[in-house]
């Protein structure tokens, strides 16, 4: 039993309330190598402090759940709902995104203790009405899981000592590091899109038919030697090779190696370690991945060809963020939810590309067939990679 402030209830012990229980631990076990300070620091106005991650997804819980959905429940804190609302607009006023790493109050201790609050709250009225929006609340979650150890990662490369977030060994990858061979994508119609068979978000649907041209995708990744050899032959100081707006990135902002390389090492979770020449390349933009793939003779795959082959490819889930020729765009008949939940994907169509698969630091689990990860085309700092296309 747990006493919330509100009527004494018995805690849930469905699957949901596992899979609630799990995700909000798992987030703290992530938090837990770092100090106040690193917790607060914003290092970019994309990253935001792994205080801030905490805090909005304990909000997201409060909000849209709590307050909405259990009577009598008392908010935490009034002006945690003006800290940590992300870009919901139907919410009201918020800090500016660009701000989160000036909050040095409240304490990283402060939001464990809101965060437990609301576990409280959560698991002691578990609302019926509620439940799709807590399963939504968790994947939600998982994805800022995954961008509290990107945004991490980039704060820790600012840092002159270089520190390790965490100190694991990895075993070397080198079985994928023979000459790529080519799968003959399937041709015609093809049906695209989740298929309402368990939790998908919603730009990932309708499921709808699309026509696909004869062509051939890469059965593995790009690796780190091969990247080098498009460094060597001058990739990126070869205007021919890059779309006018990238070429412009690329002189702008002096750009000649994936963002954590450094020398013949490149920085990451586990702090600076040797290029492994086997291992996918990492941390590339979008125009990155285009201008190489032209330099390779060959183009990235829409993201209709990546999920059409998805069950034949090597290295699919768990190694790389691919990026696709895809501009992230509604898919027909996509409508977005009913009030402030429904801002949480459709607004974003317009100026990101897609991309497909999944990272390492995405939470095991998580990643479909049919995800549909995005950003802008200039973003690096995810765990980005790519595959190469080519049409027959």
């Amino acid at each position: 039993m747990v006493k919330t402030g509100m009527a004494t209830q018995t805690i849930a012990t469905d699957a949901l309330a596992d899979q609630f229980a799990t995700t909000r631990a798992r987030t703290l076990a992530l938090a837990e190598p770092l100090s106040d300070a690193d917790a607060t620091v914003q290092s970019m106005p994309d990253a935001s402090p792994a205080k801030w991650h905490l805090a909005h997804t304990t909000w997201f819980f409060e909000t849209f759940v709590l307050r909405d959905y259990v009577p009598g429940y008392h908010v935490y804190d009034t002006t945690y709902h003006y800290l940590f609302n992300s870009y919901y607009n139907g919410e009201g006023d918020r800090n500016a995104r660009h701000n989160r790493g000036v909050m040095t109050r409240p304490s990283l201790d402060e939001i464990r203790a809101y965060r437990a609050h609301v576990d409280a709250a959560v698991l002691a009225t578990f609302p019926d009405a509620a439940r799709d929006l807590i399963e939504l609340g968790c994947e939600h979650e998982a994805q800022h899981q995954e961008l509290l150890l990107t945004d991490i990662l980039h704060l820790f490369a600012q840092n002159p000592l270089a520190p390790a977030y965490r100190n694991e060994q990895h075993a070397v990858i080198t079985a994928l590091s023979d000459p790529v061979k080519w799968i003959t994508g399937p041709v015609g119609i093809v049906e695209i899109g989740h298929d309402s068979a368990g939790f998908a978000f919603d730009c990932e649907g309708p499921r709808h038919k699309t026509y696909l041209a004869p062509h051939s995708l890469a059965d593995r990744l790009v690796s780190n030697a091969e990247w080098q050899c498009f460094i060597e032959d001058s990739g990126y100081r070869r205007p021919e090779l890059w779309l006018s707006e990238g070429w412009a990135w690329v002189q702008r902002e002096a750009i000649s190696t994936p963002l954590y390389w450094r020398g013949d090492q490149s920085f990451g979770l586990n702090g600076l370690q040797p290029h492994n020449p086997a291992a996918p390349v990492l941390h590339i933009s979008h125009y990155e991945a285009d201008a190489y793939a032209r330099w390779a003779g060959a183009r990235l795959p829409t993201e209709f060809e990546w999920e059409a082959s998805a069950s034949d490819l090597n290295q699919a889930f768990g190694h790389v963020w691919q990026w696709t020729a895809s501009a992230y765009l509604p898919y027909p008949g996509y409508l977005p939810a009913p009030g402030a939940v429904g801002e949480y994907n459709g607004k974003f169509m317009s100026g990101q590309m897609v991309l497909r698969g999944s990272s390492p630091a995405t939470p095991p689990g998580t990643a479909r067939p049919t995800t549909r990860n995005f950003f802008p085309p200039t973003a690096r700092w995810q765990f980005s990679g790519l595959r190469l296309a080519k049409d027959l």
